[in-house]
């Protein structure tokens, strides 16, 4: 490609060590598992819904573009079917960033499988839908037909997924975008004005995320929960030979304190990115409303970034389902 996209910094550096990954972080991953996994769907035995705003590098503007802060915007739900042996799930965000802007949409379904006493497996499948938003770049070569030129594209995708949960600790591992869906842009005009026939490309890769949590039981109302994410980016097709490397890719870790289920704090650590702190509580009965706020300190490689993001949380569980029908209490009595 001979345009030099000035963009493309800010591209890479939303995810630090992350060299193009198109898809948003969370410093909120720990309470976003729809997000990150289909199988996640009703795992939980309840419904719930989260939403995330993000503002990362807050009040960034590069001297070449205005509005260089990445901006997101995700809401996801969760529910148990027990006439499916399993869960639904849906998950939407907007990601802008620079002239980039990802719209997203995605139904998931998982089926559970008992292990155990208390434990379960859910093995999930996805289906995504994207739209893809280029705007106008600046570039070395301004009449490079490789260049996007304010125009978008939309494509279906597919994303799998495995996750284990028990009362004490669970892990998930899934991976989306597997059909690499290809997306078609309008190129910038030539020296002559004329652009007809011309597409600037790029294709969705492959991302997996693997994430593990333990829960420590302290006290009776105290409960320490270190928790862990790697989001790795898969380029090319299954069977390429540098389809797994780990040059790109990202990896947190984050160890919060929960009070009665109603009260949290916490701090966690970005690879080569950024410091993290994260507070929250619950009200309403149950705890079933759930309020947090995470700030991210950019404490390394800070080139091209301000020195802070941050990310306000808000959830709500649905009670716990139960019978419908009380059961019929059966006696000995009339058993002739």
């Amino acid at each position: 490609m001979k345009g030099n996209l000035l963009a493309t910094l800010l591209f890479s550096a939303v995810v630090g060590s992350a060299v193009a990954q198109q898809q948003p972080q969370f410093s909120h991953y720990p309470f976003n598992g729809m997000y990150l996994n289909p199988a996640y769907a009703g795992i939980k035995g309840q419904g719930e819904f989260v939403s995330i705003y993000r503002y990362q590098y807050f009040n960034y503007n590069p001297t070449f573009y205005q509005g260089g802060s990445p901006k997101t915007f995700m809401l996801s739900g969760s529910l148990p079917i027990r006439a499916l042996g399993g869960g639904i799930g849906f998950n939407a965000y907007r990601d802008e960033i620079a002239q980039s802007d990802i719209t997203s949409f995605s139904l998931s379904y998982s089926k559970h499988f008992k292990i155990g006493d208390e434990a379960l497996l859910g093995v999930g499948v996805q289906g995504i839908y994207n739209n893809w938003r280029r705007g106008k770049y600046v570039a070395v070569d301004e009449f490079d037909p490789s260049i996007p030129d304010n125009s978008s594209d939309n494509k279906f995708d597919a994303g799998a997924g495995v996750w284990y949960e028990s009362p004490r600790w669970y892990a998930g591992l899934s991976v989306n975008n597997l059909l690499r869906s290809q997306y078609r842009f309008q190129s910038v005009p030539d020296s002559l004005g004329n652009n007809q026939g011309k597409q600037a490309r790029a294709t969705a890769e492959n991302h997996a995320y693997l994430s593990i949590g333990y829960n420590f039981e302290l006290t009776d109302e105290i409960t320490l929960t270190p928790s862990a994410i790697g989001k790795l980016v898969l380029p090319g097709r299954f069977g390429d030979n540098k389809k797994f490397t780990v040059d790109n890719n990202s990896f947190e870790a984050n160890v919060r304190a929960t009070y009665n289920d109603k009260y949290w704090g916490g701090v966690g650590y970005r690879y080569d990115e950024s410091l993290i702190g994260m507070v929250g509580a619950s009200v309403m009965k149950d705890n079933a409303l759930r309020i947090g706020y995470a700030f991210d300190f950019i404490a390394f490689n800070q080139d091209a970034r301000a020195f802070s993001s941050h990310e306000i949380m808000i959830s709500y569980r649905l009670p716990k389902p139960g019978l419908a029908i009380r059961p019929a209490i059966r006696t000995p009595r009339y058993s002739f």
